[in-house]
């Protein structure tokens, strides 16, 4: 029998449009009809939305292998009643009868319990006045950034209360993909302040205004892009949006003037429903449907999937690709190409060329921008990372999938070093398969060492010890003589057997995640110790 898996609040566009609502997602067992199921779902859904007075949506349905997602439309102001009401559906197409009967009297309860006029009226006059409209549980805003204001949900202003007058939005541009996106982020934010702008930015590692940085964290989700909405010091913001905060909560604005697509590769399969590339080109895609008629959407050519993608969209399209060349300055001047030995950075760099020019930045600024971005920690923290100490090269880098460690490689290779030492690890919400890829992306280093690092806080529900004893076979498999590889207990234990292994002339490739800010703490105080490979590493 087909089982519920998850129950969610949707308050912005995704997969099933643009209209706020819940979605419910179902495990269906073997031998399940779902198109019976989805029917009978719908019937009921049509029921309770008519009874309570919601019959102005879409209903909406998705299936990919045994997962099917049940979207029901539902005002903004309600949508934990809208869980509730969806959830009643469900019962009552899973063949519970009395369902619906039982659960209204509570659903109309709820309903006026959580119903805010107020933020309905707001939100009414914020759409035609046609500015941005930002609400979460605590807070809700119109406009944006320098144009924003935010008040209190337990105190909200009627619409002629408000000073419209300073109310207005500002560019927004939105970064999905599988890999690059906060690098393609940062590079834009240093292309925008070399135009003299101040720049939010939300990123998986944290939030930075006018280059300062106000928060750390994964802030790639609805929070992050919030936080940078609502700061009244931006003139324009950069949002990366990963795909579990699309498929969790939806686009915080539906309307941006550029998004870009960096790339469609294989990772965190089996989750809300992906299973394969196109499963995730259908997520990454939501942000396509939010650029404005007059916006430009930036996809990459040399991305099949996203070839394909693009003749259904209609949506301005800005191409880059490593194929073709408009010359706009030489890859040798762009520091983290690497003189062009990480293409993944110059395919970066192109999409945020074309993003600055879909916000108009001028050319000038755009060369100065992308000539000033380092692989430093400073500029771009945890990717591509080159380090001297003490004699020996440490290359850090967030690499977590076989695209991404592809990437690696390749710019590993291409440094001179005596002996090569491998660090890595992956969390257990992959499959087997997945995580054999990424070990096999990893082993074109030909490593001298290689460190298997357990990842405790990302077991994801594996034994500990599971995943590094299957990435040990996977290297033995592939030709590692066993004598070379050792296991850590986490990133930093890797990293310091890392150090401790290294001697001068060696190159410490360090794959780094939950624990990079430990890691390189550790390094600074090498640095200050004037540490030399070789010697013991200080207490």
């Amino acid at each position: 029998m087909a089982a519920r898996v998850d129950s969610r609040r949707l308050p912005g566009a995704s997969l099933f449009g643009d209209a706020p609502g819940a979605i419910l997602d179902v495990r269906l067992a073997d031998g399940d009809d779902a198109a019976r199921l989805v029917d009978a779902w719908t019937s009921a859904s049509r029921l309770l939305l008519r009874e309570l007075g919601w019959d102005g949506g879409d209903l909406a349905s998705r299936r990919s292998g045994n997962d099917l997602s049940l979207f029901l439309p539902a005002p903004g102001d309600c949508l934990y009643a809208a869980t509730e009401v969806n959830e009643t559906a469900w019962a009552a197409a899973s063949g519970d009868a009395s369902a619906i009967d039982e659960a209204l009297p509570e659903l109309r309860r709820a309903v006026d319990d959580e119903r805010k006029p107020a933020w309905s009226a707001l939100s009414d006059e914020a759409a035609r006045r046609g500015v941005a409209f930002v609400a979460d549980g605590e807070a809700l805003s119109v406009g944006m950034g320098q144009g924003s204001l935010t008040y209190a949900v337990s105190g909200l202003p009627a619409p002629d209360e408000v000073p419209w007058a300073r109310v207005h939005d500002v560019p927004v541009a939105m970064v999905t993909g599988t890999n690059g996106k906060s690098t393609t982020v940062r590079m834009l934010g240093a292309v925008a302040s070399a135009a003299g702008r101040c720049a939010g930015l939300s990123t998986t590692d944290g939030l930075a205004v006018g280059g300062v940085a106000i928060g750390s964290g994964d802030y790639s989700g609805p929070e992050g892009a919030r936080r940078i909405l609502r700061d009244p010091r931006v003139d324009v913001a950069i949002l990366e949006t990963a795909r579990g905060g699309i498929q969790r909560r939806g686009l915080v604005v539906p309307r941006v003037d550029a998004a870009a697509v960096t790339n469609i590769a294989e990772d965190h399969l089996g989750e809300f429903g992906i299973h394969d590339l196109d499963d995730i080109a259908d997520v990454k895609m939501v942000v396509a449907r939010a650029v404005k008629p007059s916006g430009t959407l930036v996809l990459n050519a040399d991305d099949p999937i996203l070839r394909a993608r693009a003749a259904a969209s209609p949506t301005r399209v800005a191409w880059f690709s490593l194929a073709d060349a408009e010359r706009l300055l030489d890859v040798g001047r762009v520091p983290a190409a690497f003189g062009g030995a990480a293409k993944h950075n110059v395919a970066n760099a192109m999409a945020a060329a074309l993003l600055a020019r879909a916000l108009g930045f001028p050319e000038g600024a755009v060369a100065d921008g992308l000539a000033s971005f380092r692989s430093r920690r400073d500029d771009n923290p945890g990717r591509l990372n080159v380090i001297p100490l003490g004699g020996a090269t440490l290359l850090i880098d967030y690499a977590h999938n076989p695209h991404g460690m592809d990437a690696l490689v390749d710019v590993a290779r291409t440094l001179d070093a005596a002996r090569r030492l491998l660090v890595v690890g992956q969390a257990g919400d992959r499959d087997d398969e997945a995580i054999r890829a990424l070990v096999r992306a990893a082993f074109r280093l030909r490593p001298d060492a290689v460190v298997v690092k357990e990842m405790t806080g990302y077991l994801r529900g594996r034994p500990e010890g599971e995943i590094p004893r299957l990435i040990e076979d996977e290297l033995k498999r592939l030709g590692a003589d066993p004598a070379s590889i050792v296991h850590a207990g986490s990133e930093v234990e890797a990293a310091q057997w890392a150090l401790s292994w290294a001697r001068p002339g060696d190159l410490l490739v360090l794959t780094t995640h939950a624990s990079r800010g430990e890691v390189f703490d550790l390094i600074d105080r090498l640095e200050r110790a004037r540490w030399r490979a070789g010697a013991p590493l200080p207490v």
